[in-house]
């Protein structure tokens, strides 16, 4: 790891004309600001189309593309789209993402692109395509057919399919030319744009000094193509519903723990073939991303599991998970993968030592670092060991300024004396009087020993709760915050200046 700031920013939150951000114009006016900041990482959540709660933890595919993030400025500029068309777009929310009113438009901009494709594509774009199609196969067919079946099914649920989908017997799903056929041909053709944009996209970052850092989340969404392909590999009843799901126990974010949902795997039965599927996976991402930050890195070594229907996660138990074996075959077949652990919650020696056994990173988060949880001192730079990825906060985080304002309140796993006493810390750890808080902040992560440094872009504009991008523990209402087409230069010199004096500026 080069000792290097970045910043974390989700695609979705971008600005842009067309409701949500995407892999067009405003991506690459990001990155040229990432550059005039001296910033050397983009960190993004996972790419993948949201199911449940608009969650990108949550998504259809572990390797599909979110067809909301396909840039429809791109897409006219080859002449997919008419300008004139997008010129009469409706007029979205420029601060937030209106996923109701966003996803319609989308779809039928996507369906016209295609539609203009089929019908005026050169030979040379067709091959493209088909091309595109063979080498992803892997993935792309499965993925294709639960997306076509599943609009076909009224977007309920795989496992409310008639029985000969659910089990995947049905002679449909051997017949490229039934009745789906168009409809299996328009997601291969989303996802052909999505790659061959974000491919694009990801060269210019490298070109101007930016590494991109993606996310992979360790457990995939039960109504997904991930799991209706492979059911063999998680452990489902009859019928394809799980007997047990993911979660984690009570913890800062919860008095009840989360309940996820997530099916949980058979590792028994993933190692009889030499975790064929995770290498799959962690290939794929490898070629999406520079580094690759392994969500939830903990479930690796044991892993909370709770039974099915259980009202919360406070009932589960711990399950140990493949540990070592997995990691060793990563390494056996693919090389020194670039991993970043993601060792937050209840992390035990096992844990740590599974993380230092392979060299991965950790991460430490700034504001855990001055309440009364036990695990606070590793939280705070004294304690930081160099090979880490330091933050001021997450996207499971407040913002900082929204943090350090905060009062104990409904739900609240602290109490207003703890939430006082943490403030009280804070201000004397940092010397500050608060005013700027997010900048002591940022100044903090940056100043540390750790190698990498990564802000949320939240915490440079200053912004408050109203720019939280996720709640822990809630299922409506997150993941829609967008910041404004303009970032004040006042902040870029600002941050660029720190990262400079702390020697963190790309080479």
């Amino acid at each position: 790891m080069l000792r290097t700031a970045g910043i974390l920013c989700h695609v979705t939150s971008l600005p842009g004309r067309f409701g949500i951000g995407d892999l067009g114009q405003s991506a690459y006016q990001f990155a040229d600001w990432l550059a005039e900041a001296r910033q050397g990482l983009w960190q993004v959540l996972p790419l993948g189309p949201p199911g449940f709660g608009e969650s990108p933890y949550q998504t259809f595919s572990a390797f599909a593309g979110n067809p909301l993030l396909v840039g429809l400025d791109r897409l006219a500029e080859e002449g997919w789209l008419s300008p004139d068309e997008l010129d009469n777009a409706p007029t979205f929310r420029a601060q937030e993402v209106d996923f109701e009113q966003v996803t319609p438009f989308r779809e039928q901009q996507l369906s016209q692109a295609f539609d203009t494709f089929c019908q005026t594509a050169s030979r040379a774009q067709t091959a493209e395509f088909e091309s595109f199609r063979q080498e992803q196969s892997h993935w792309l067919n499965d993925y294709a057919y639960f997306a076509a079946l599943k609009k076909a099914h009224a977007g309920e649920a795989w496992t409310q399919w008639s029985p000969a989908f659910v089990t995947r017997t049905s002679p449909v799903l051997k017949n490229p030319h039934t009745a789906l056929a168009r409809a299996i041909d328009f997601e291969a053709f989303v996802q052909f744009q999505f790659h061959r944009q974000w491919r694009d996209l990801k060269a210019y970052c490298n070109s101007r000094g930016i590494r991109l850092m993606g996310d992979v989340p360790i457990f995939v969404a039960h109504d997904s193509a991930d799991v209706w392909a492979h059911q063999e590999l998680f452990l489902l009843e009859e019928g394809g519903h799980p007997t047990v799901v993911a979660g984690v126990p009570p913890d800062y974010f919860s008095a009840t723990g989360q309940l996820w949902g997530n099916p949980l795997y058979r590792w028994d039965v993933m190692r009889q073939d030499g975790f064929a599927w995770w290498l799959s996976r962690i290939r794929f991402a490898l070629e999406q991303f520079d580094l690759i930050r392994l969500d939830h890195f903990r479930g690796f070594e044991a892993y909370w599991e709770v039974p099915a229907g259980a009202p919360t996660a406070a009932g589960g138990r711990w399950v140990k998970g493949p540990g070592q074996s997995l990691f060793q075959t990563i390494q056996a077949t693919l090389g020194d993968v670039p991993l970043v652990a993601e060792d937050l919650g209840v992390i035990t020696p096992a844990v740590e030592a599974l993380r230092d056994e392979f060299g991965f990173p950790g991460m430490r988060i700034l504001q855990f670092a001055f309440g009364d949880d036990p695990q606070a001192p590793t939280f705070q730079p004294h304690n930081f060991p160099r090979n880490c990825v330091v933050y001021t906060g997450t996207h499971d985080n407040d913002t900082t300024a929204g943090w350090f304002r905060s009062q104990a309140g409904e739900g609240s796993t602290r109490t207003a004396k703890q939430v006082e006493r943490e403030r009280n810390t804070a201000l004397r750890y940092l010397g500050t009087d608060g005013r700027e808080i997010q900048w002591d902040m940022i100044r903090l992560a940056l100043a540390s020993v750790a190698d990498t440094a990564i802000v949320p872009l939240q915490d440079v504009l200053g912004l408050g709760n109203e720019a939280r991008m996720n709640l822990p523990g809630t299922a409506s209402g997150n993941w829609r915050w967008r910041c404004a087409a303009e970032i004040p230069a006042v902040h870029t010199e600002r941050l660029a200046d720190l990262t400079s004096v702390y020697g963190r500026q790309p080479p």
